[in-house]
Formats: structure tokens, C-alpha cells, sequence
């Protein structure tokens, strides 16, 4: 199998491309629209033929690669069926199977950050967008984010899977790269409360800024921009 785990420095996300082998298919989970270029070396260097794009969720710190890159490779673009994206070509549902060749996915829908957001399982790993991170779980105060919601998707979906489960989120901002199920369980600060109330009480009053970008980055990923798109948005607004 190919994995190969990329990083954004500007809004520290985590990229993905998955494939059962070189000269084979592949997919791309939460590609940032900046690093296009770069994911496109790595699929000509391994011999890859992307067929898939995968957002997690409506991201609000980074616009998404999404449509820049089905304009490009021709993929298909998939995302949660409760995402307010105009340009997706395939929306999931909960607990439902996203294949090429040997490669399959399920899907879980893991509300709370947002309410379009989702996590995937392939095998012996999950990858759980904003849901839950490393050490840290996603914030709940903008996107239609519900911390119950996020309790629920935490607590009774991903801390339900093997303990041994390696968690990839989207974002991490210390320099780690995954974790377990059974590590976050164990030291995750969030993590470590007894009710729904207590989790919701945590996070209604965290206090957090808005990201930098999300003025512009929540419309261009709902309208799904491209890169000569935004250069001409940009220049209209000079």
C-alpha cells in the first residue's frame, strides 16, 4: 500500500493519498488548493491515477483543493451527504463504502465540528478530519458545530473503534502526526470527562478566535473555487 502523509505549514493540515500500489489508483483526503502542484508530483512520481477526492468537512481555515483537482485529473469529488458544497460529485452517507481496487473506506458520520463532517476508516486507521485530533478534539462555536453532537461522535463512534485504531486527523499543530485510539483515550485533556454536559460546558467556553482565513475560505470551498477562479475573484477586488 501507498501512504503518503503531506503537510501545509500555512494552516497546518494534513493531506492524504492513499493506493493499493504504484501504476495504480489512487485518492486524495483534505488537499489544500496551494499545494495542488505538490500532490500532482507525487502522483506522477509513483505512477498514480487519482480517482478520488475527499473532503472531510466545510474546512474554514484553508480553501480546499477539492475542484482544482477534478479539473485536473478528472476525479470524482466526494464528500458527507450533508455538506453544503455546490460541486460535489458524490455524497456519503453514514457507514457507507468509498472503494478503488483494493482500497476501501467507511465512512462515519461524525458531527459536532461541523455538521457536514465525517470520518473515514480504512483498516487498521481512521481519518478524522477536525473531530478528533491529537491530543485535542475539534472546536464546536462556528459551522453549525454542536458540542453534543461532538460528544456523540467522539464518544460513542470513534472511541468505539479498536484501541489499536491509528487516528490521522486533518490538523496538528505540534508537530505530531497520528495517534491511537487507546492513546487519546488515555491522554487526551478533552477527553476526560464524564457526561455530555461537562464535555459541552468545556467547549462553549474555550473562547477561541476565528480562523484567519474563514471570511474567505467557507464561501470559495461552498462554491468549490478554482485556482483561475480565485485569481480572478482576487482581481476584482483590487
Amino acid at each position: 500500500m501507498i501512504f503518503e502523509q503531506l503537510f501545509d505549514t500555512k494552516s497546518s493540515t494534513y493531506t492524504y493519498i492513499v493506493s493499493s500500489g504504484k501504476g495504480r489508483e489512487a485518492l486524495i483526503i483534505d488537499p489544500v488548493i496551494e499545494n495542488i502542484n505538490e500532490y500532482i508530483r507525487v502522483l506522477k512520481n509513483l505512477d498514480l491515477k487519482l480517482v478520488k477526492v475527499i473532503d472531510t468537512h466545510i474546512h474554514a481555515d484553508h480553501i480546499s483543493g477539492l475542484n482544482e483537482l477534478s479539473k485536473r485529473t478528472k476525479c470524482s469529488k466526494i464528500m458527507g451527504e450533508q455538506s453544503s458544497s455546490e460541486v460535489v460529485d458524490i455524497h456519503v452517507k453514514d457507514n457507507e463504502k468509498i472503494k478503488i481496487e483494493n482500497i476501501e473506506l467507511i465512512s462515519i458520520y461524525t458531527p459536532g465540528h461541523t455538521d457536514c463532517s465525517y470520518s473515514f476508516l480504512m483498516n487498521d486507521r481512521v481519518f478524522t478530519g477536525d473531530a478528533l485530533l491529537i491530543n485535542s478534539t475539534g472546536r464546536t462555536d462556528f459551522q453549525n458545530g454542536n458540542s453534543h453532537d461532538a460528544y456523540e461522535s467522539l464518544f460513542n463512534k470513534l472511541l468505539k473503534l479498536p484501541e489499536m485504531t491509528l487516528v490521522y486527523p486533518a490538523h496538528d499543530y505540534n508537530g505530531k502526526k497520528n495517534s491511537t485510539i487507546k492513546n487519546e483515550k488515555k491522554n487526551n485533556p478533552r477527553l476526560q470527562v464524564s457526561s455530555a454536559e461537562e464535555y459541552a460546558e468545556m467547549m462553549n467556553n474555550l473562547n477561541l478566535e476565528f480562523p484567519e482565513m474563514i471570511d474567505i475560505a467557507l464561501p470559495a470551498n461552498v462554491k468549490g473555487l478554482t485556482l483561475d477562479q480565485l485569481s480572478q475573484a482576487s482581481k476584482l477586488l483590487l
